[in-house]
C-alpha cells in the first residue's frame, strides 16, 4: 500500500509536526514500505501460535521484600539544602 504526500502531510498536522517537502517524499517512501512489511506479516497462518510480548521467555529478578530498618530522620536530612522541624523545606507551588 503506497502512501501520498498528502496523507503524509496530514498524520503530520494530526501529530503536529513540521516537516519539510523533502521529509514528507522521504517518509511517503518509508511509511509505504513499513505497510508493504505489515501486510506480509498479516498474510502469515498464526492460528495455532500463541500470543507473546517477548520472543524468549522473560522473568524478572527480583529480589525478596524483607523489612530493614528505616533511616534515621536525622541522617536522611544531613545533605537537605533546607530541613525545619524534622522535615524537607521546599518550595511552596501554587
Amino acid at each position: 500500500m503506497a502512501i501520498s504526500e498528502a496523507q503524509v502531510r496530514y498524520v503530520a498536522t494530526l501529530a503536529r509536526l513540521a516537516v519539510t517537502d523533502e521529509q514528507v517524499a522521504t517518509l511517503a517512501v518509508e511509511l509505504s514500505g513499513i505497510l508493504e512489511h505489515v501486510g506480509t506479516i498479516s498474510e502469515l497462518d498464526l492460528e495455532n501460535v500463541q500470543p507473546t510480548a517477548h520472543a524468549i521467555a522473560v522473568t524478572n529478578r527480583t529480589r525478596r521484600d524483607v523489612p530493614k530498618p528505616c533511616l534515621p530522620r536525622e541522617i536522611a536530612l544531613l545533605n537537605a539544602p533546607e530541613a525545619r522541624d524534622g522535615a524537607f523545606v521546599i518550595p511552596k507551588i501554587g
